[in-house]
């Protein structure tokens, strides 16, 4: 077994065997279309409830295997900050660093895409337990990246099966496509009905990133956060004072693409309000607090660096 190929179990955090650490993997090996329909049967296993959803698969140094939290009562013992159409994962592996006190999801419909995220994922586990201190290790707390993960899902019908009410923090729409033609506008992610589930699971107070180089696309994404009742804009000077910002515009692969092709980036950034009249209102939540800068968090583990082999941007299939 080669050394890209020796990656471990979901949340291992050990070298392999042979004492190497997995390379990370290469999207060369996982080229697929750019798009994928949202309304098609898709073959994707999902809870009937979020109350039986076992993360344990997922985040298993802060599950155990029944599915019950090992840190409970705390941020980590729930999802809460979610990437919608994740791509290749780069804002989702540079959140969990950004916020190690929380706990990352990523979710992608493509299958070889999720994949990539998967592996990638697994690797850069590898390398952050490497990378930790003795001290770091004694303690017995997970280290770098083990609050990271990638699900394939398809977040438009599945949402509320997988997170419940106000368990959310964030939730990231980075990029997401278009779809130009009229006849399709019924996919776009962001929607009136969509919005009213987003808004169901964020808690009060929660943020709605959207970002997009397609400024017809982001016109739409803000006229219809902006006309919806449960959500407010978020000033100026807030986003400037986000360290989240700096991720959003230049962690994803699609961020990368538009800059190296000198495209304009479109925020639309928008917060979940606290509803005097909603029923059983749910107590504020204390926002996270970064614990690097954001450029440090986009800096992997000097030797995933050195196992990056040559990689070759996936030219995306005509829809």
């Amino acid at each position: 077994m080669s050394a890209s190929e020796a990656i471990v179990p979901a949340g291992g955090a050990e070298a392999t065997a042979s004492g190497t650490l997995a390379a990370l993997p290469q999207k060369k090996n996982f080229r697929q279309r750019a798009h994928s329909n949202p309304y098609a049967d898709h073959l994707l296993e999902y809870p009937t409830s979020h109350t039986e959803m076992n993360w344990n698969e997922f985040f298993p140094a802060y599950f155990k295997e029944d599915g019950t939290p090992v840190y409970p009562d705390s941020d980590v013992s729930s999802v809460r900050f979610l990437d919608v159409g994740c791509g290749y994962g780069g804002l989702t592996v540079s959140m969990s660093k950004l916020y190690p006190d929380r706990l990352t999801l990523g979710m992608e419909i493509r299958v070889k895409v999720s994949s990539y995220v998967h592996e990638k994922i697994q690797a850069l586990r590898q390398h952050g337990a490497a990378a930790a201190t003795p001290e770091q290790l004694a303690a017995g707390k997970p280290t770098l990246y083990q609050n990271a993960s990638v699900m394939r899902a398809n977040t438009m019908k599945h949402l509320t099966r997988f997170f419940g009410r106000g368990q959310l923090e964030k939730i990231f729409f980075l990029f997401p496509d278009p779809h130009f033609k009229r006849a399709k506008h019924k996919w776009r992610i962001i929607s009136p009905a969509l919005l009213d589930e987003y808004a169901y699971v964020l808690r009060p107070g929660g943020i709605v990133y959207t970002i997009s180089d397609v400024l017809v696309l982001h016109r739409w994404m803000d006229s219809h956060l902006e006309a919806h009742p449960m959500f407010e804009r978020v000033s100026e000077e807030e986003i400037e004072n986000d360290p989240a910002i700096y991720l959003v515009k230049n962690s994803s692969e699609e961020a990368q693409r538009v800059d190296r092709n000198g495209g304009r980036k479109f925020l639309a950034i928008f917060r979940r309000i606290v509803d005097p009249d909603e029923r059983n209102p749910l107590p504020p939540f204390t926002p996270a607090v970064a614990a690097c800068t954001p450029v440090e968090a986009l800096q992997i583990p000097v030797t995933a660096v050195e196992a990056i082999e040559a990689d070759d941007e996936p030219e995306p299939e005509q829809e």
